[in-house]
């Protein structure tokens, strides 16, 4: 069964700077796509950053300059390294993987890793 298993969230003041990693297990395949989400309170899940297996990175414009996003293919292991954080930074943030095949998509999730950011 595959699973994802985020680690590195925690309370952190406005400029400060947090690392999130995320370790997949329970897979003998690479992912095509490895990413973070977040999710505020009240708001819906959103775009934070994606890596694919050759290294194309794609981020939201909010974190653009602030975030840098990197794989480790052989660990299959994502990683998200936010620094200047802002109060709007503060949500759970979920790893995302996509392995795309002949006969379809699939996707998982972890269980989100709460990140707060105080001002």
């Amino acid at each position: 069964q595959v699973q994802l298993r985020e680690s590195g969230g925690g309370l952190v003041q406005a400029g400060g700077s947090l690392r999130l990693s995320c370790a997949a297990s329970g897979i003998i395949f690479s992912f095509n796509t490895m990413g973070w989400y977040r999710q505020a309170p009240g708001k819906q899940r959103e775009l934070a950053a994606t890596i694919t297996s050759g290294g194309s990175t794609n981020s939201a414009d909010s974190v653009k300059g602030r975030f840098t996003i990197s794989r480790d293919n052989a660990e299959n292991t994502v990683y998200l390294q936010m620094n200047e954080l802002k109060p709007e930074d503060t949500a759970v943030y979920y790893c995302n993987a996509v392995r795309i095949t002949t006969w379809g998509n699939f996707e998982y999730w972890g269980q989100g890793t709460q990140v707060t950011v105080s001002s």
